[in-house]
């Protein structure tokens, strides 16, 4: 009796075959167009790189007027916030896939933000989250890690923002 003509037991992870690995699930990066988008996207290509997998830019777009079309992912708006992470993904040669998260208008709670970037992340199939421990209020890594928390996944990598060196230009 060989392994395959077992019957499959509910914990077992299904059988391979040869050749064949795991899917590759993107690791995401979050890009609100500002200063800590730079360490953000240092470490994102890091675990990219680790995992051999592709990396989503989502770029955090302000909430749309109404009746105004959502950006597209490589229009000018969203090329614009991606533009400072496109230069250091090319010395690393990693993939990339451009993402838009607009921003909800109303008042949604303290965890609304968070909620609809994870949506966006899960949509394109990503298992990581790099975020900026200060990122703009309700993206920040503390609430997207509570929203992920209370959601179920994915996982949240928190980096740190860059420190400032006096002198230094």
């Amino acid at each position: 009796m060989n392994l395959l003509s077992l019957p499959p037991t509910p914990h077992a992870h299904p059988v391979r075959p040869p050749g064949r690995s795991r899917p590759r699930f993107p690791v995401a990066a979050v890009l609100a167009d500002r200063i800590d988008d730079a360490p953000v996207v240092d470490a994102a290509a890091r675990l990219a790189a680790a995992r051999r997998c592709p990396l989503l830019l989502i770029a955090v777009m302000p909430p749309l007027p109404p009746r105004a079309a959502a950006h597209r992912p490589d229009g000018t708006v969203a090329r614009a916030v991606l533009g400072r992470a496109l230069p250091r993904l090319a010395r690393a040669g990693i993939a990339h896939e451009p993402a838009v998260y607009h921003r909800p208008s109303g008042r949604g709670g303290r965890l609304a933000d968070a909620r609809g970037l994870l949506a966006v992340a899960i949509a394109h199939g990503c298992s990581l989250l790099v975020v900026s421990r200060s990122g703009p209020t309700g993206l920040d890594a503390c609430t997207v890690m509570e929203a992920a928390a209370l959601r179920g996944g994915p996982l949240i990598h928190a980096a740190s923002p860059v420190s400032w060196v006096p002198g230094l230009r």
